[in-house]
């Protein structure tokens, strides 16, 4: 069976305080983008292995052997009887770039593995299951917008419909350390909380709504401001870093003809916003 993880970008994001846990707690809106991975699960009759990872497309580093997708496996393979299989994951979502790729194979993996399989685990479980890997794992379960606070894993439903829109997604050869990237930032509760600020018209968002990451990491790497200069000059309605980057991504009411020479060098994919 196959399935095709899709990305997401956080539209503003407010650090609003640091926990007693050493986490902070945030104030962001995710919304699902058409950008996609595929991941494809076959069971491996008579394997000496519970699962084995294979990759291709854009390199992952570490050990496969821990990464998200063998561990939804087995954290799966835990509570329920599940055959050996082979994984093959296609990575075409940037890594570190704050889309969350690795969370988006995650949450397609128990997803897969619920169907393939006939383990009839609801929706709220696998988001109980997905929640064990990671904090916005859950997200990728039902991928459906949402108003995220907490750590970014307290979800509430939003009706914020962007399908008309275009997006165009930047991601230069640009590392951002998450940990160097909160170090800069300092936390403050917002006067006006994010999901009332979506209900403004777009064109309005440029004012209102911001990345509290955007200030300390582009003055580290100014790179990244002119990319968010270069996109608002392309005419994009608004445009911002996603998470704590390194992608950026601008919202046009129509596509942009030739949007890659603009962008040499970096990754940059334009497409319509329905998943």
């Amino acid at each position: 069976m196959i399935t095709f993880p899709h990305a997401k970008i956080n539209i503003g994001l407010q650090v609003t305080e640091r926990r007693p846990d050493g986490y902070h707690n945030l104030d962001t809106v995710f919304y699902p983008i058409p950008i996609h991975d595929a991941l494809e699960v076959i069971v491996a009759e008579g394997a000496d292995y519970d699962c084995r990872l294979h990759i291709s497309g854009i390199e992952i580093a570490g050990d496969p052997d821990t990464n998200l997708v063998v561990r939804a496996y087995r954290l799966l393979a835990a509570d329920y009887s599940l055959p050996s299989v082979d994984i093959y994951l296609h990575k075409h979502i940037p890594t570190g770039a704050g889309l969350g790729g690795g969370s988006a194979d995650a949450g397609f993996m128990l997803r897969l593995l619920n169907e393939m399989f006939a383990l009839g685990i609801t929706t709220e479980q696998l988001e109980a299951y997905a929640a064990k890997l990671g904090a916005d794992c859950p997200f990728f379960i039902t991928g459906c917008p949402v108003y995220a606070t907490g750590i970014g894993n307290e979800f509430h439903p939003i009706g914020l419909d962007l399908s008309a829109w275009h997006i165009v997604v930047v991601k230069p050869d640009v590392f951002v350390s998450t940990k160097e990237a909160y170090s800069m930032v300092h936390p403050e509760k917002p006067v006006v909380t994010l999901d009332k600020k979506i209900t403004q018209p777009i064109a309005e968002w440029k004012d209102t709504i911001s990345n509290d990451f955007e200030k300390g990491i582009f003055a580290l790497h100014p790179e990244l401001a002119d990319i968010k200069a270069k996109l608002y000059s392309l005419g994009a309605k608004y445009a911002a870093m996603s998470g704590s980057g390194s992608a950026l991504f601008g919202l046009f009411e129509a596509p942009i003809a030739g949007i890659e020479q603009h962008f040499e060098g970096c990754f940059c994919e334009q497409q319509k916003l329905a998943v």
